[in-house]
């Protein structure tokens, strides 16, 4: 759900921008929580660290969606969030965002709307995750994705972001890609794919 679609204009307006690079931390994991983020341009990319050390992708946000939701409830951010390009973020502040959350019951609905959402779409990449062959699990991905007749999915950053997305190496999802395309299942775009098959 876009955060448009249930901010009401008082918490809109008290939001904070702040103008991020590509390449540019907006938070690391461990970091004080201080409230919750829209996404106004751009791409933001949340990864947290895992007990083996390796980074694993529990996002990509775009413009309109929200990130940091947990925040509200927790002193510290559980994951990093990166500009994956330029982007413009808006800060709500956790106190003054939970005060509005309690006197506007329509606007807590909706933000609990958006977090099953979340959390249904976080199913949708565990069940993804256990497919066990490389191929099916992009395949899976793709169909899931797929918009407009023209059943194209426009990548959500890099390929190896997409990699770590799907939980492969990106040498596998590269040569996966290759074997789909030269079986005619897809065709690649700059910066999409379309389902031909």
């Amino acid at each position: 759900m876009n955060a448009k679609e249930w901010l009401p204009a008082k918490i809109q307006n008290s939001g904070i921008e702040r103008r991020l690079i590509a390449g540019q931390m907006l938070f690391d994991q461990g970091d004080a929580a201080v409230g919750v983020y829209e996404v106004v341009s751009g791409k933001v990319r949340q990864a947290r660290v895992d007990p083996e050390g390796r980074d694993v992708v529990v996002g990509i946000a775009g413009p309109g969606e929200m990130i940091a939701e947990a925040s509200l409830f927790s002193r510290t951010h559980d994951c990093a969030a990166t500009a994956v390009t330029n982007a413009v973020v808006r800060l709500y502040r956790k106190a003054f965002l939970l005060a509005q959350l309690e006197r506007d019951p329509q606007a807590a609905l909706s933000f609990m709307a958006t977090l099953v959402e979340q959390i249904l779409n976080l199913r949708i990449r565990l069940e993804r995750r256990s497919i066990p062959s490389a191929r099916d699990r992009v395949r899976h991905y793709l169909t899931s994705n797929a918009g407009g007749r023209e059943r194209t999915v426009a990548l959500p950053s890099t390929l190896k972001d997409l990699a770590v997305e799907l939980g492969l190496t990106h040498e596998t999802l590269y040569r996966t890609l290759s074997e789909m395309s030269a079986d005619g299942e897809i065709a690649r775009l700059s910066g999409k794919i379309r389902l031909v098959g």
